[in-house]
């Protein structure tokens, strides 16, 4: 049992259990004007991994806000009169909410989410003007050493070069000596990513890198070097394999308005060829 609060959920049970309800076997915890709490309510939000002290003042906080909420509802209810817009916006939720679940149980059942990358592509031609960097983008490499590491005059040459035989070079050296490497030059990533990894943040800046392709900084116990490949500035074209997660889910949204458009059109035809509507004016 994940209540650990046994005391309180027994001393609840216990009065609870006078009461003339069909708790349908359920187990009541407390009672507010003939709304009841039960033991399974409260399982169902307690937080698993509780220690037993956290467990019982969760139960107690919980059970004293439902309570305090049911209170405040009735004060509400007794002093506010009838209210027709009230009444008008629960309406209103209560049909906008059962229409939202059965449009997406059918977008579920009817609809896929794959879209052709021969689509995705066309679609990004045709409006590049929709797909503007609002942050830098790098392509390139990062590995941090520590400054007793060997060979730091071969990592000065290798990093600064995306040659294949450099890269190879790096790659094997990195995994002896180095804490941390990143090959990023087949890959857009935002630049933030990058300069979260060089401590250095006043020296090391957005601004700095557009202008400096090649970076060595140190602090008190590491190399940071970083080759820049190529960079992307605010405001300039987002690349397509950057863009591409967005343009697909651009698509499927339109495909999802259009086919719930289409299934509203549907129903409005077949209503009016069995004439169930009836216009009055």
């Amino acid at each position: 049992m994940r209540i650990t609060a046994l005391l309180l959920v027994s001393f609840f049970f216990c009065v609870s259990c006078a009461d003339k309800h069909d708790h349908k076997g359920k187990h009541p915890l407390v009672e507010v004007s003939g709304n009841i709490l039960y033991k399974e309510d409260l399982q169902s939000v307690l937080p698993a991994g509780l220690s037993e002290d956290d467990s019982l003042l969760f139960t107690e906080h919980y059970i004293r806000e439902w309570v305090e909420d049911l209170l405040l509802y009735e004060k509400a209810k007794n002093n506010i009169p009838d209210n027709e817009e009230i009444d008008r916006l629960v309406n209103n939720y209560r049909k906008a909410l059962i229409m939202h679940t059965y449009q997406q149980e059918l977008i579920g059942q009817r609809l896929s989410n794959e879209i052709p990358e021969q689509e995705i592509a066309e679609y990004y031609e045709k409006n590049k003007e929709l797909f503007k960097l609002d942050r830098p983008l790098v392509k390139g490499l990062f590995i941090k050493v520590p400054l007793t590491a060997p060979q730091l005059s071969n990592v000065r040459k290798w990093y600064k070069s995306d040659a294949q035989e450099a890269v190879e070079h790096l790659e094997k050296y990195s995994f002896q000596n180095a804490v941390k490497y990143e090959y990023f030059y087949n890959k857009w990533i935002p630049l933030t990513e990058v300069l979260d990894m060089i401590p250095l943040k006043t020296e090391i800046s957005e601004e700095y890198i557009s202008k400096n392709r090649h970076v060595e900084v140190k602090d008190t116990a590491f190399y940071y070097f970083l080759n820049v490949s190529d960079y992307r500035a605010v405001g300039e074209q987002e690349p397509y394999e950057f863009a591409m997660p967005e343009v697909k889910d651009m698509l499927v949204n339109i495909k999802r308005v259009d086919f719930i458009r289409q299934v509203k059109d549907d129903l409005y035809k077949q209503a009016v060829n069995r004439k169930k509507i009836i216009y009055n004016y």
